[in-house]
């Protein structure tokens, strides 16, 4: 793989110090044979090869996207804790070596559907570091206008459809996403990735039976951290075997915090369903954070068992131990393009602080197609829609004057009726 596939519309823009390491190395043989770090284990198929082949190029870049999206999500924990962002954050540290390989074996024209741990899944589908915290610090510049927040990250040029915060519900999507692709014989295929948490929606197994019907390219991606909330698989899932879990449709259980396991698997997965139909693949990760950022953590598992999996399986370190066992770089140059990549993740925020909030305006907007929504409700409809939805965040905020400057600067007749019956409602107090 070239360096201009892992740079092309990222969050690199053009790295300097990656461009000289692989100027260092143009003289030399690019490709190289690395055997993953555990075999893989199949259900129902015959699992890939073990040997990977790579590249000096994607080594290097393999390292500074994880390194890239490691500090990205340890920034949103500070700005989470400065309460610069609010709501919901599951943050992905950990786990980037399943947002890098997989991202490494398909392309744009593929499609990627997750949940809400979905920050890292943006950024490798070609999101910038801008979007992404302007988007978790509810500003106009965010992915999604600054209106989706953390869980709802969406990129439809880079075949990302979210970032969904109900658990589960992405999968029947992304069979859908599937269909559509074989209906337009797009040779193409669907990831829908979901956590051991909800591996036992009914749902997932509705989709999945609908997908082996239909033969769609559906690669089923069960991103198991071994943690549902604060709920261990064993104790949720009598079977945690997740791979197995199709029966009829074939699996295949990968090592999750390998980056080029991930990559060998994806791509075999893709190889697999545009022929065959569906294919399960449990990725065998780990979270350093806890669910959220209202779990420390901590209370369900120990921290010897989080430092243990950091020292043994951390999926940046494994790089690096590969980048200096074959000479492709110094341990000086490696941290020197962390620091570069700490810069760019703090230049980002900055930007984004400066990006404003949504204008009141865009309330409304992206809920009902023009000519289908809340203007066709007649008073009485509108009157109480707004006393039992708006009012009550009406009452102790400044909301009611923002939207009486919206509803006369942009003729949004709904607003302003709005704003009529509160005055009434208040009068009648």
């Amino acid at each position: 793989m070239s360096l201009s596939h892992l740079t092309r519309s990222r969050t690199l823009t053009t790295p300097t110090l990656l461009t000289r390491l692989l100027t260092r190395h143009l003289s030399t043989s690019d490709s190289l044979t690395i055997e993953t770090s555990v075999p893989f284990t199949s259900h129902n198929i015959d699992p890939p090869s073990r040997s990977v082949t790579t590249t000096t190029s994607e080594l290097l870049s393999f390292f500074r996207t994880m390194a890239l999206m490691r500090r990205s999500e340890i920034a949103a924990d500070s700005l989470y804790k400065a309460k610069l962002i609010r709501g919901f954050c599951h943050l992905y540290d950990g786990q980037e070596a399943v947002a890098v390989g997989m991202e490494s074996a398909i392309t744009r024209s593929d499609s990627i559907i997750t949940a809400y741990r979905d920050h890292c899944i943006f950024l490798a589908r070609g999101g910038t570091l801008l979007e992404t915290f302007a988007e978790l610090m509810g500003r106009r510049d965010g992915c999604s206008r600054g209106k989706g927040g953390s869980m709802h990250f969406y990129r439809k040029e880079g075949g990302f459809y979210g970032g969904h915060g109900i658990v589960g519900a992405q999968v029947p999507l992304g069979c859908g996403i599937a269909f559509a692709q074989k209906y337009l014989k797009e040779e193409s295929v669907t990831f829908a990735l979901y956590g051991d948490g909800a591996a036992n929606q009914g749902q997932l197994f509705e989709a999945l039976n609908m997908a082996a019907l239909w033969d769609l390219p559906a690669i089923l991606v069960c991103e198991n951290n071994h943690y549902g909330m604060g709920t261990a698989e064993w104790r949720a899932a009598k079977s945690p075997a997740y791979y197995k879990r199709g029966d009829y449709v074939p699996g295949l259980k990968v090592d999750g915090m390998d980056v080029l396991a991930v990559k060998q698997a994806c791509k075999f997965a893709k190889e697999h369903v545009l022929k065959n139909g569906p294919i399960i693949l449990e990725m065998d990760t780990y979270r350093y954070h806890g669910h959220s950022m209202s779990d420390p953590g901590s209370t369900y598992r120990t921290r010897d068992e989080i430092s243990g999996i950091r020292q043994e399986r951390d999926p940046i370190e494994r790089v690096r131990k590969l980048i200096l066992a074959h000479d492709l770089a110094t341990e000086k140059e490696l941290k020197d393009v962390e620091k570069e990549v700490r810069k760019e993740v703090d230049d980002a925020i900055a930007q984004a602080k400066e990006s404003p909030l949504p204008d009141t305006s865009e309330l409304f907007t992206n809920i009902y197609v023009k000519g289908l929504g809340t203007e066709l409700l007649n008073p009485t409809t509108r009157a109480i829609h707004f006393n039992r939805v708006f009012r009550p965040f009406c009452k102790h905020a400044n909301v009611l004057k923002r939207l009486e400057q919206t509803g006369k600067s942009s003729g949004l007749c709904f607003l302003e009726l709005i704003n009529r019956e509160v005055y009434f409602l208040n009068a009648e107090e």
